[in-house]
C-alpha cells in the first residue's frame, strides 16, 4: 500500500528539500485521507487543476507551485478557502517542490528543458546553483535562430534582446522567474541566457553586454520537471501517474 507517508518520503529522498533555502514549504501541503493508488502531477495548485485531479479520481496531485508562500496573506478565504475546501472534501493530498524540482539534475524543470531543447549541461551557476550552463548539439547562427527553435518546441512565442549576431555556442537557462540571474550568466561567458520572464533592466543589460536574452514564458519553461518527476516515482511506487496541463500565458 501506498499512503502520503510513503510518497512524501521517495519525493524528498529525490529532491532533498532541506538542502534549499525557499519561498514556500516543500513537501506535503494539504494532507488528505486517500490511499495513493493515483497521483495527477501538475504545475500550479490551480482550482482549475484540483478539479482537473478531481475528475480524473487521483489521491494525491504533485505540483511546482504549491499554496503557500512566504508573506502571503494567511486567512483562509476566497480562491483560497475554495482549493482548500476542493481538497479536503475530495481527500486529496497536496504535495509541492518549489526550489528543488527547479534543481534536480535529472527530473527537474532546468534539467527537462535543456534535455527538451537539445543543450548538454556542463555547469551550474548563481543562488543555490540553480542555473545551469552548457552548449546547443551545434553552434545556433544567432540568438535570433535559437529564439525560433525554442518557439517552436515550446509552442508559444518568444521574446529576444540583445546579442552580437554572431553564432551561439555556449548558452545559460533557468526556467521560471530566473530573469535576476541574467548577470551571473554573462559571467559565465554566454553567448544567450533562457529564462521565464523579462523585466526591464534585463533589456538594457542585453543590448549594452552582446548577450542575448530570452522570455520563454514561465510556465511553458517549467512545465516539464512535474511530469518527469510524477511519472519517475510512480514507477518507483507502483501507482498510477497522469500529467494534467492547464495552459496558462504567463
Amino acid at each position: 500500500m501506498t499512503d502520503a507517508k510513503t510518497l512524501g518520503q521517495a519525493l524528498d529522498a529525490l529532491l532533498q528539500p532541506e538542502k534549499f533555502r525557499d519561498y514556500g514549504p516543500n513537501g506535503l501541503q494539504v494532507e488528505g485521507d486517500r490511499e495513493v493508488k493515483r497521483l495527477v502531477s501538475g504545475v500550479t495548485a490551480s482550482r482549475a487543476l484540483i478539479e482537473a485531479a478531481i475528475a480524473a479520481n487521483a489521491d494525491a496531485i504533485l505540483v511546482h507551485h504549491g499554496l503557500f508562500w512566504r508573506g502571503q496573506d494567511g486567512r483562509v478565504t476566497g480562491w483560497m478557502r475554495e482549493r482548500l475546501r476542493l481538497l479536503l472534501t475530495h481527500g486529496i493530498h497536496l504535495f509541492a517542490y518549489h526550489l528543488p524540482l527547479d534543481a534536480h539534475a535529472e527530473l527537474g524543470n532546468n534539467a527537462q528543458l535543456g534535455r527538451l531543447l537539445g543543450f548538454q549541461t556542463h555547469g551550474r551557476f548563481g543562488d543555490q546553483d540553480l542555473g545551469f550552463v552548457g552548449e546547443p548539439a551545434a553552434p545556433w547562427p544567432g540568438a535570433q535562430h535559437l529564439a525560433d527553435h525554442v518557439a517552436s518546441v515550446l509552442g508559444r512565442p518568444v521574446t529576444c534582446v540583445g546579442g552580437t549576431g554572431q553564432a551561439v555556442r555556449r548558452v545559460a537557462w533557468c526556467t521560471g522567474g530566473a530573469q535576476g540571474y541574467f548577470e551571473a550568466a554573462i559571467a559565465q561567458g554566454v553567448d544567450a541566457f533562457l529564462t521565464g520572464e523579462i523585466s526591464e533592466p534585463q533589456a538594457h543589460l542585453a543590448r549594452e553586454t552582446g548577450v542575448a536574452f530570452l522570455a520563454c514564458g514561465h510556465h511553458a519553461s517549467e512545465r516539464y520537471g512535474a511530469p518527469a518527476l510524477g511519472a519517475h516515482v510512480a514507477q518507483l511506487l507502483t501507482i498510477e501517474h497522469q500529467f494534467i496541463e492547464i495552459d496558462n500565458p504567463a
